[in-house]
């Protein structure tokens, strides 16, 4: 979901900066796609399998109502160390796949087990490094900074776990799925709202003023609270890991047609990002009227366009 706080128009500095951490996150993806592969960290055995699109959607509405249900009952702090071991392990398999891959030029300390159980010390320590910082500073910046990381390493995964037509259908069935959560139900925007006061990198946070701190919001009295918030823009990472799980399905293609442009990124892929930020760019027009808007109907759509303009232009 894409969320603009306060009733005046979003700049073009937000606007080119949410836009810039959509890019990088797909970026991100296309970089870690290759040692994840190597390390065989796929979300889905078949690529292929229609089912797993059904698996993706279930596991999205469970995960969604059960923090609904905890928030409402249970406060937030359950939900806060759920959702910060959830990072916290996605971080780990990010740097355990990266260190592996490159262990030739890492020193061998950084890639032996721990006790036996297969435990990365290198990945163990930079996560613990990052978990920290998380966790006793989450400034608007360390979740940006590590919302890539995670973003990045979800799409991935996914990415290479789901070939073209599971991607597409499972990218219809979410743009379906938010545009009601934010217009309908609005149980999305109620999410998003108790989210960031979570302090945890599954929203990019882009300040409109300078002196804007998250840190600042604890122990201050409620309006002063809500005042505060209102001086940033929020985006969701699902709004830049969605489409960007096309452009890294597009990427991995076994079609030798396909030339990748650089050594990283091939027409169709090219097409999809592209795409993804025609689309971001017409839903920044309509969130800049300071309204929480559904984000995949734009995206999704503008990354399937550039998928298959691309693919029909490189074949």
């Amino acid at each position: 979901m894409n969320e603009a706080r306060k009733g005046q128009g979003m700049s073009i500095a937000l606007c080119v900066g949410m836009g810039v951490f959509i890019l990088l996150t797909a970026l991100i993806a296309l970089m870690l796609a290759t040692p994840f592969e190597a390390s065989d960290l796929k979300a889905f055995e078949n690529p292929d399998d229609p089912l797993n699109p059904i698996f993706f959607f279930i596991l999205v509405i469970g995960f969604t109502a059960v923090i609904l249900i905890v928030l409402r009952f249970g406060g937030k702090m359950p939900v806060h160390f759920v959702m910060l071991a959830a990072v916290v392990v996605t971080i780990y398999y990010v740097m355990d796949s990266l260190i592996l891959y490159y262990s030739s030029t890492v020193t061998h300390l950084l890639i032996v087990s721990v006790f036996g159980l297969g435990l990365n010390i290198g990945a163990l320590v930079i996560t613990f490094i990052l978990a920290l910082l998380l966790y006793k500073y989450p400034e608007w910046y360390v979740l940006d900074a590590i919302g890539l990381v995670i973003g990045g390493g979800t799409v991935a995964i996914f990415g290479i776990s789901l070939s073209i037509l599971p991607v597409l259908l499972l990218m219809v069935v979410l743009a379906v799925y938010d545009a009601i959560a934010v217009y309908k139900t609005k149980h999305m925007v109620s999410l998003a709202e108790s989210i960031v006061d979570l302090r945890i990198p599954v929203l990019f946070v882009l300040p409109r003023k300078r002196s804007f701190s998250l840190l600042r919001e604890k122990g201050q009295g409620k309006d002063n609270d809500k005042s505060e918030k209102e001086e940033a823009f929020y985006m969701g990472l699902g709004d830049a890991i969605i489409p960007s799980m096309l452009v890294v399905s597009a990427n991995c293609m076994r079609i030798p047609a396909f030339t990748h442009y650089l050594g990283l990124i091939n027409a169709p892929a090219l097409g999809a990002l592209i795409g993804t930020l025609a689309g971001y760019a017409v839903l920044s027009r309509i969130a800049g009227r300071g309204k929480p808007h559904a984000g995949l109907p734009f995206l999704n759509s503008g990354a399937i366009i550039g998928f298959m303009i691309a693919y029909i232009l490189a074949c």
